[in-house]
């Protein structure tokens, strides 16, 4: 049985002539954001990556097809879906919902072994997942960071969601040996807000510094992937002591509610949207964007080192 992989022809095109090209992820559009934020966010998105001199290739599960690069239509489809109709799809379920015929969003981790498949090195997303805040008695840890020790992309985030265990997700991340490299600054970011208060275990002040030691990973064969946590702009972000008390009473909320393990973070999200009074999607929409151009910086100059492959 072949792969039911169709890549659309201007990302198949760039691929080929070693035009750089940017993954992205679809679960944004179907789950993260509302209706039409989510696919007007999609389009800017993409648009930043072109004026990057790159291709962007978004990446969904359409009638049991693996897309890499979606067309208008795919966008808009998947934007105006019922969320129930959609699979958000992970390690897990992603061979599951190829082999019904289903359509499904790619989550960071569907969305890193889809855009493997296809040979795309970097993906922009928004932040990454991680160990959920009593994971020691939940056992509630994201697929993205088992995904980052086995699939070679490197992914341009925001840090890990603040609603998570940050230092948990650091040091799972370490066990996994997986690269995370800050940019441009010495503190480890926490999504909404510049830093979570951990200082970065690596960090790189300029693209090429960045896409030096992806090639130097690659050439030891190590198939780990790599974290580039890039903070979101300066005039954007919510400080982490009004985001504090916000994230402890959705917290709360999500206890008494009962909730756990997938229901957990888009409750979380919804809530902290609600409180904020919508601060928290108008900073969720300018640290993509801003991961869209560094993401786009840093696959040019990959592009550029493979002449010294």
């Amino acid at each position: 049985m072949t792969l039911p992989l169709d890549i659309r022809p201007e990302v198949a095109d760039a691929l080929a002539n070693r035009t750089p090209v940017v993954a992205l992820e679809s679960t944004i559009i179907t789950h993260g954001m509302p209706h039409p934020r989510n696919i007007e966010t999609a389009r800017k998105v993409e648009t930043e990556v072109r004026l990057g001199d790159a291709v962007p290739a978004t990446i969904a599960v359409i009638e049991g097809r693996l897309k890499i690069g979606l067309s208008e239509g795919d966008l808009e489809r998947l934007a105006t879906a019922r969320m129930r109709d959609v699979t958000k799809l992970t390690r897990a379920n992603l061979a599951q919902c190829l082999a019904a015929g289903g359509t499904g969003s790619t989550t960071v981790a569907a969305t890193m072994i889809a855009a493997h498949a296809a040979g795309i090195e970097v993906f922009a997303t928004g932040g990454i997942g991680g160990v959920h805040r009593g994971a020691e008695t939940s056992f509630d840890i994201s697929a993205d960071l088992r995904e980052f020790a086995e699939t070679p992309v490197a992914v341009v985030a925001a840090g890990a969601k603040a609603i998570l265990d940050i230092p948990k997700t650091l040091e799972v991340l370490e066990t996994y040996g997986v690269p995370v490299i800050t940019f441009r600054q010495t503190m480890f970011p926490a999504f909404w807000s510049r830093s979570s208060g951990l200082t970065s275990p690596m960090t790189a002040d300029d693209p090429l510094d960045v896409a030096r030691a992806w090639k130097m990973q690659r050439r030891l064969g190590m198939r780990s992937g790599c974290v580039i946590a890039n903070p979101i702009p300066e005039e954007h972000e919510i400080a982490p002591e009004t985001l504090a008390p916000i994230i402890t009473q959705a917290l709360a909320e999500a206890v008494k509610q009962g909730l756990s393990h997938g229901a957990v973070t888009p409750f979380l999200l919804q809530r902290i949207f609600e409180l904020t009074g919508g601060r928290s999607l108008d900073a969720n929409i300018a640290l993509v964007l801003n991961n869209a151009r560094l993401a786009a910086k840093i696959a040019n100059e990959i592009e550029k080192l493979r002449d010294t492959d």
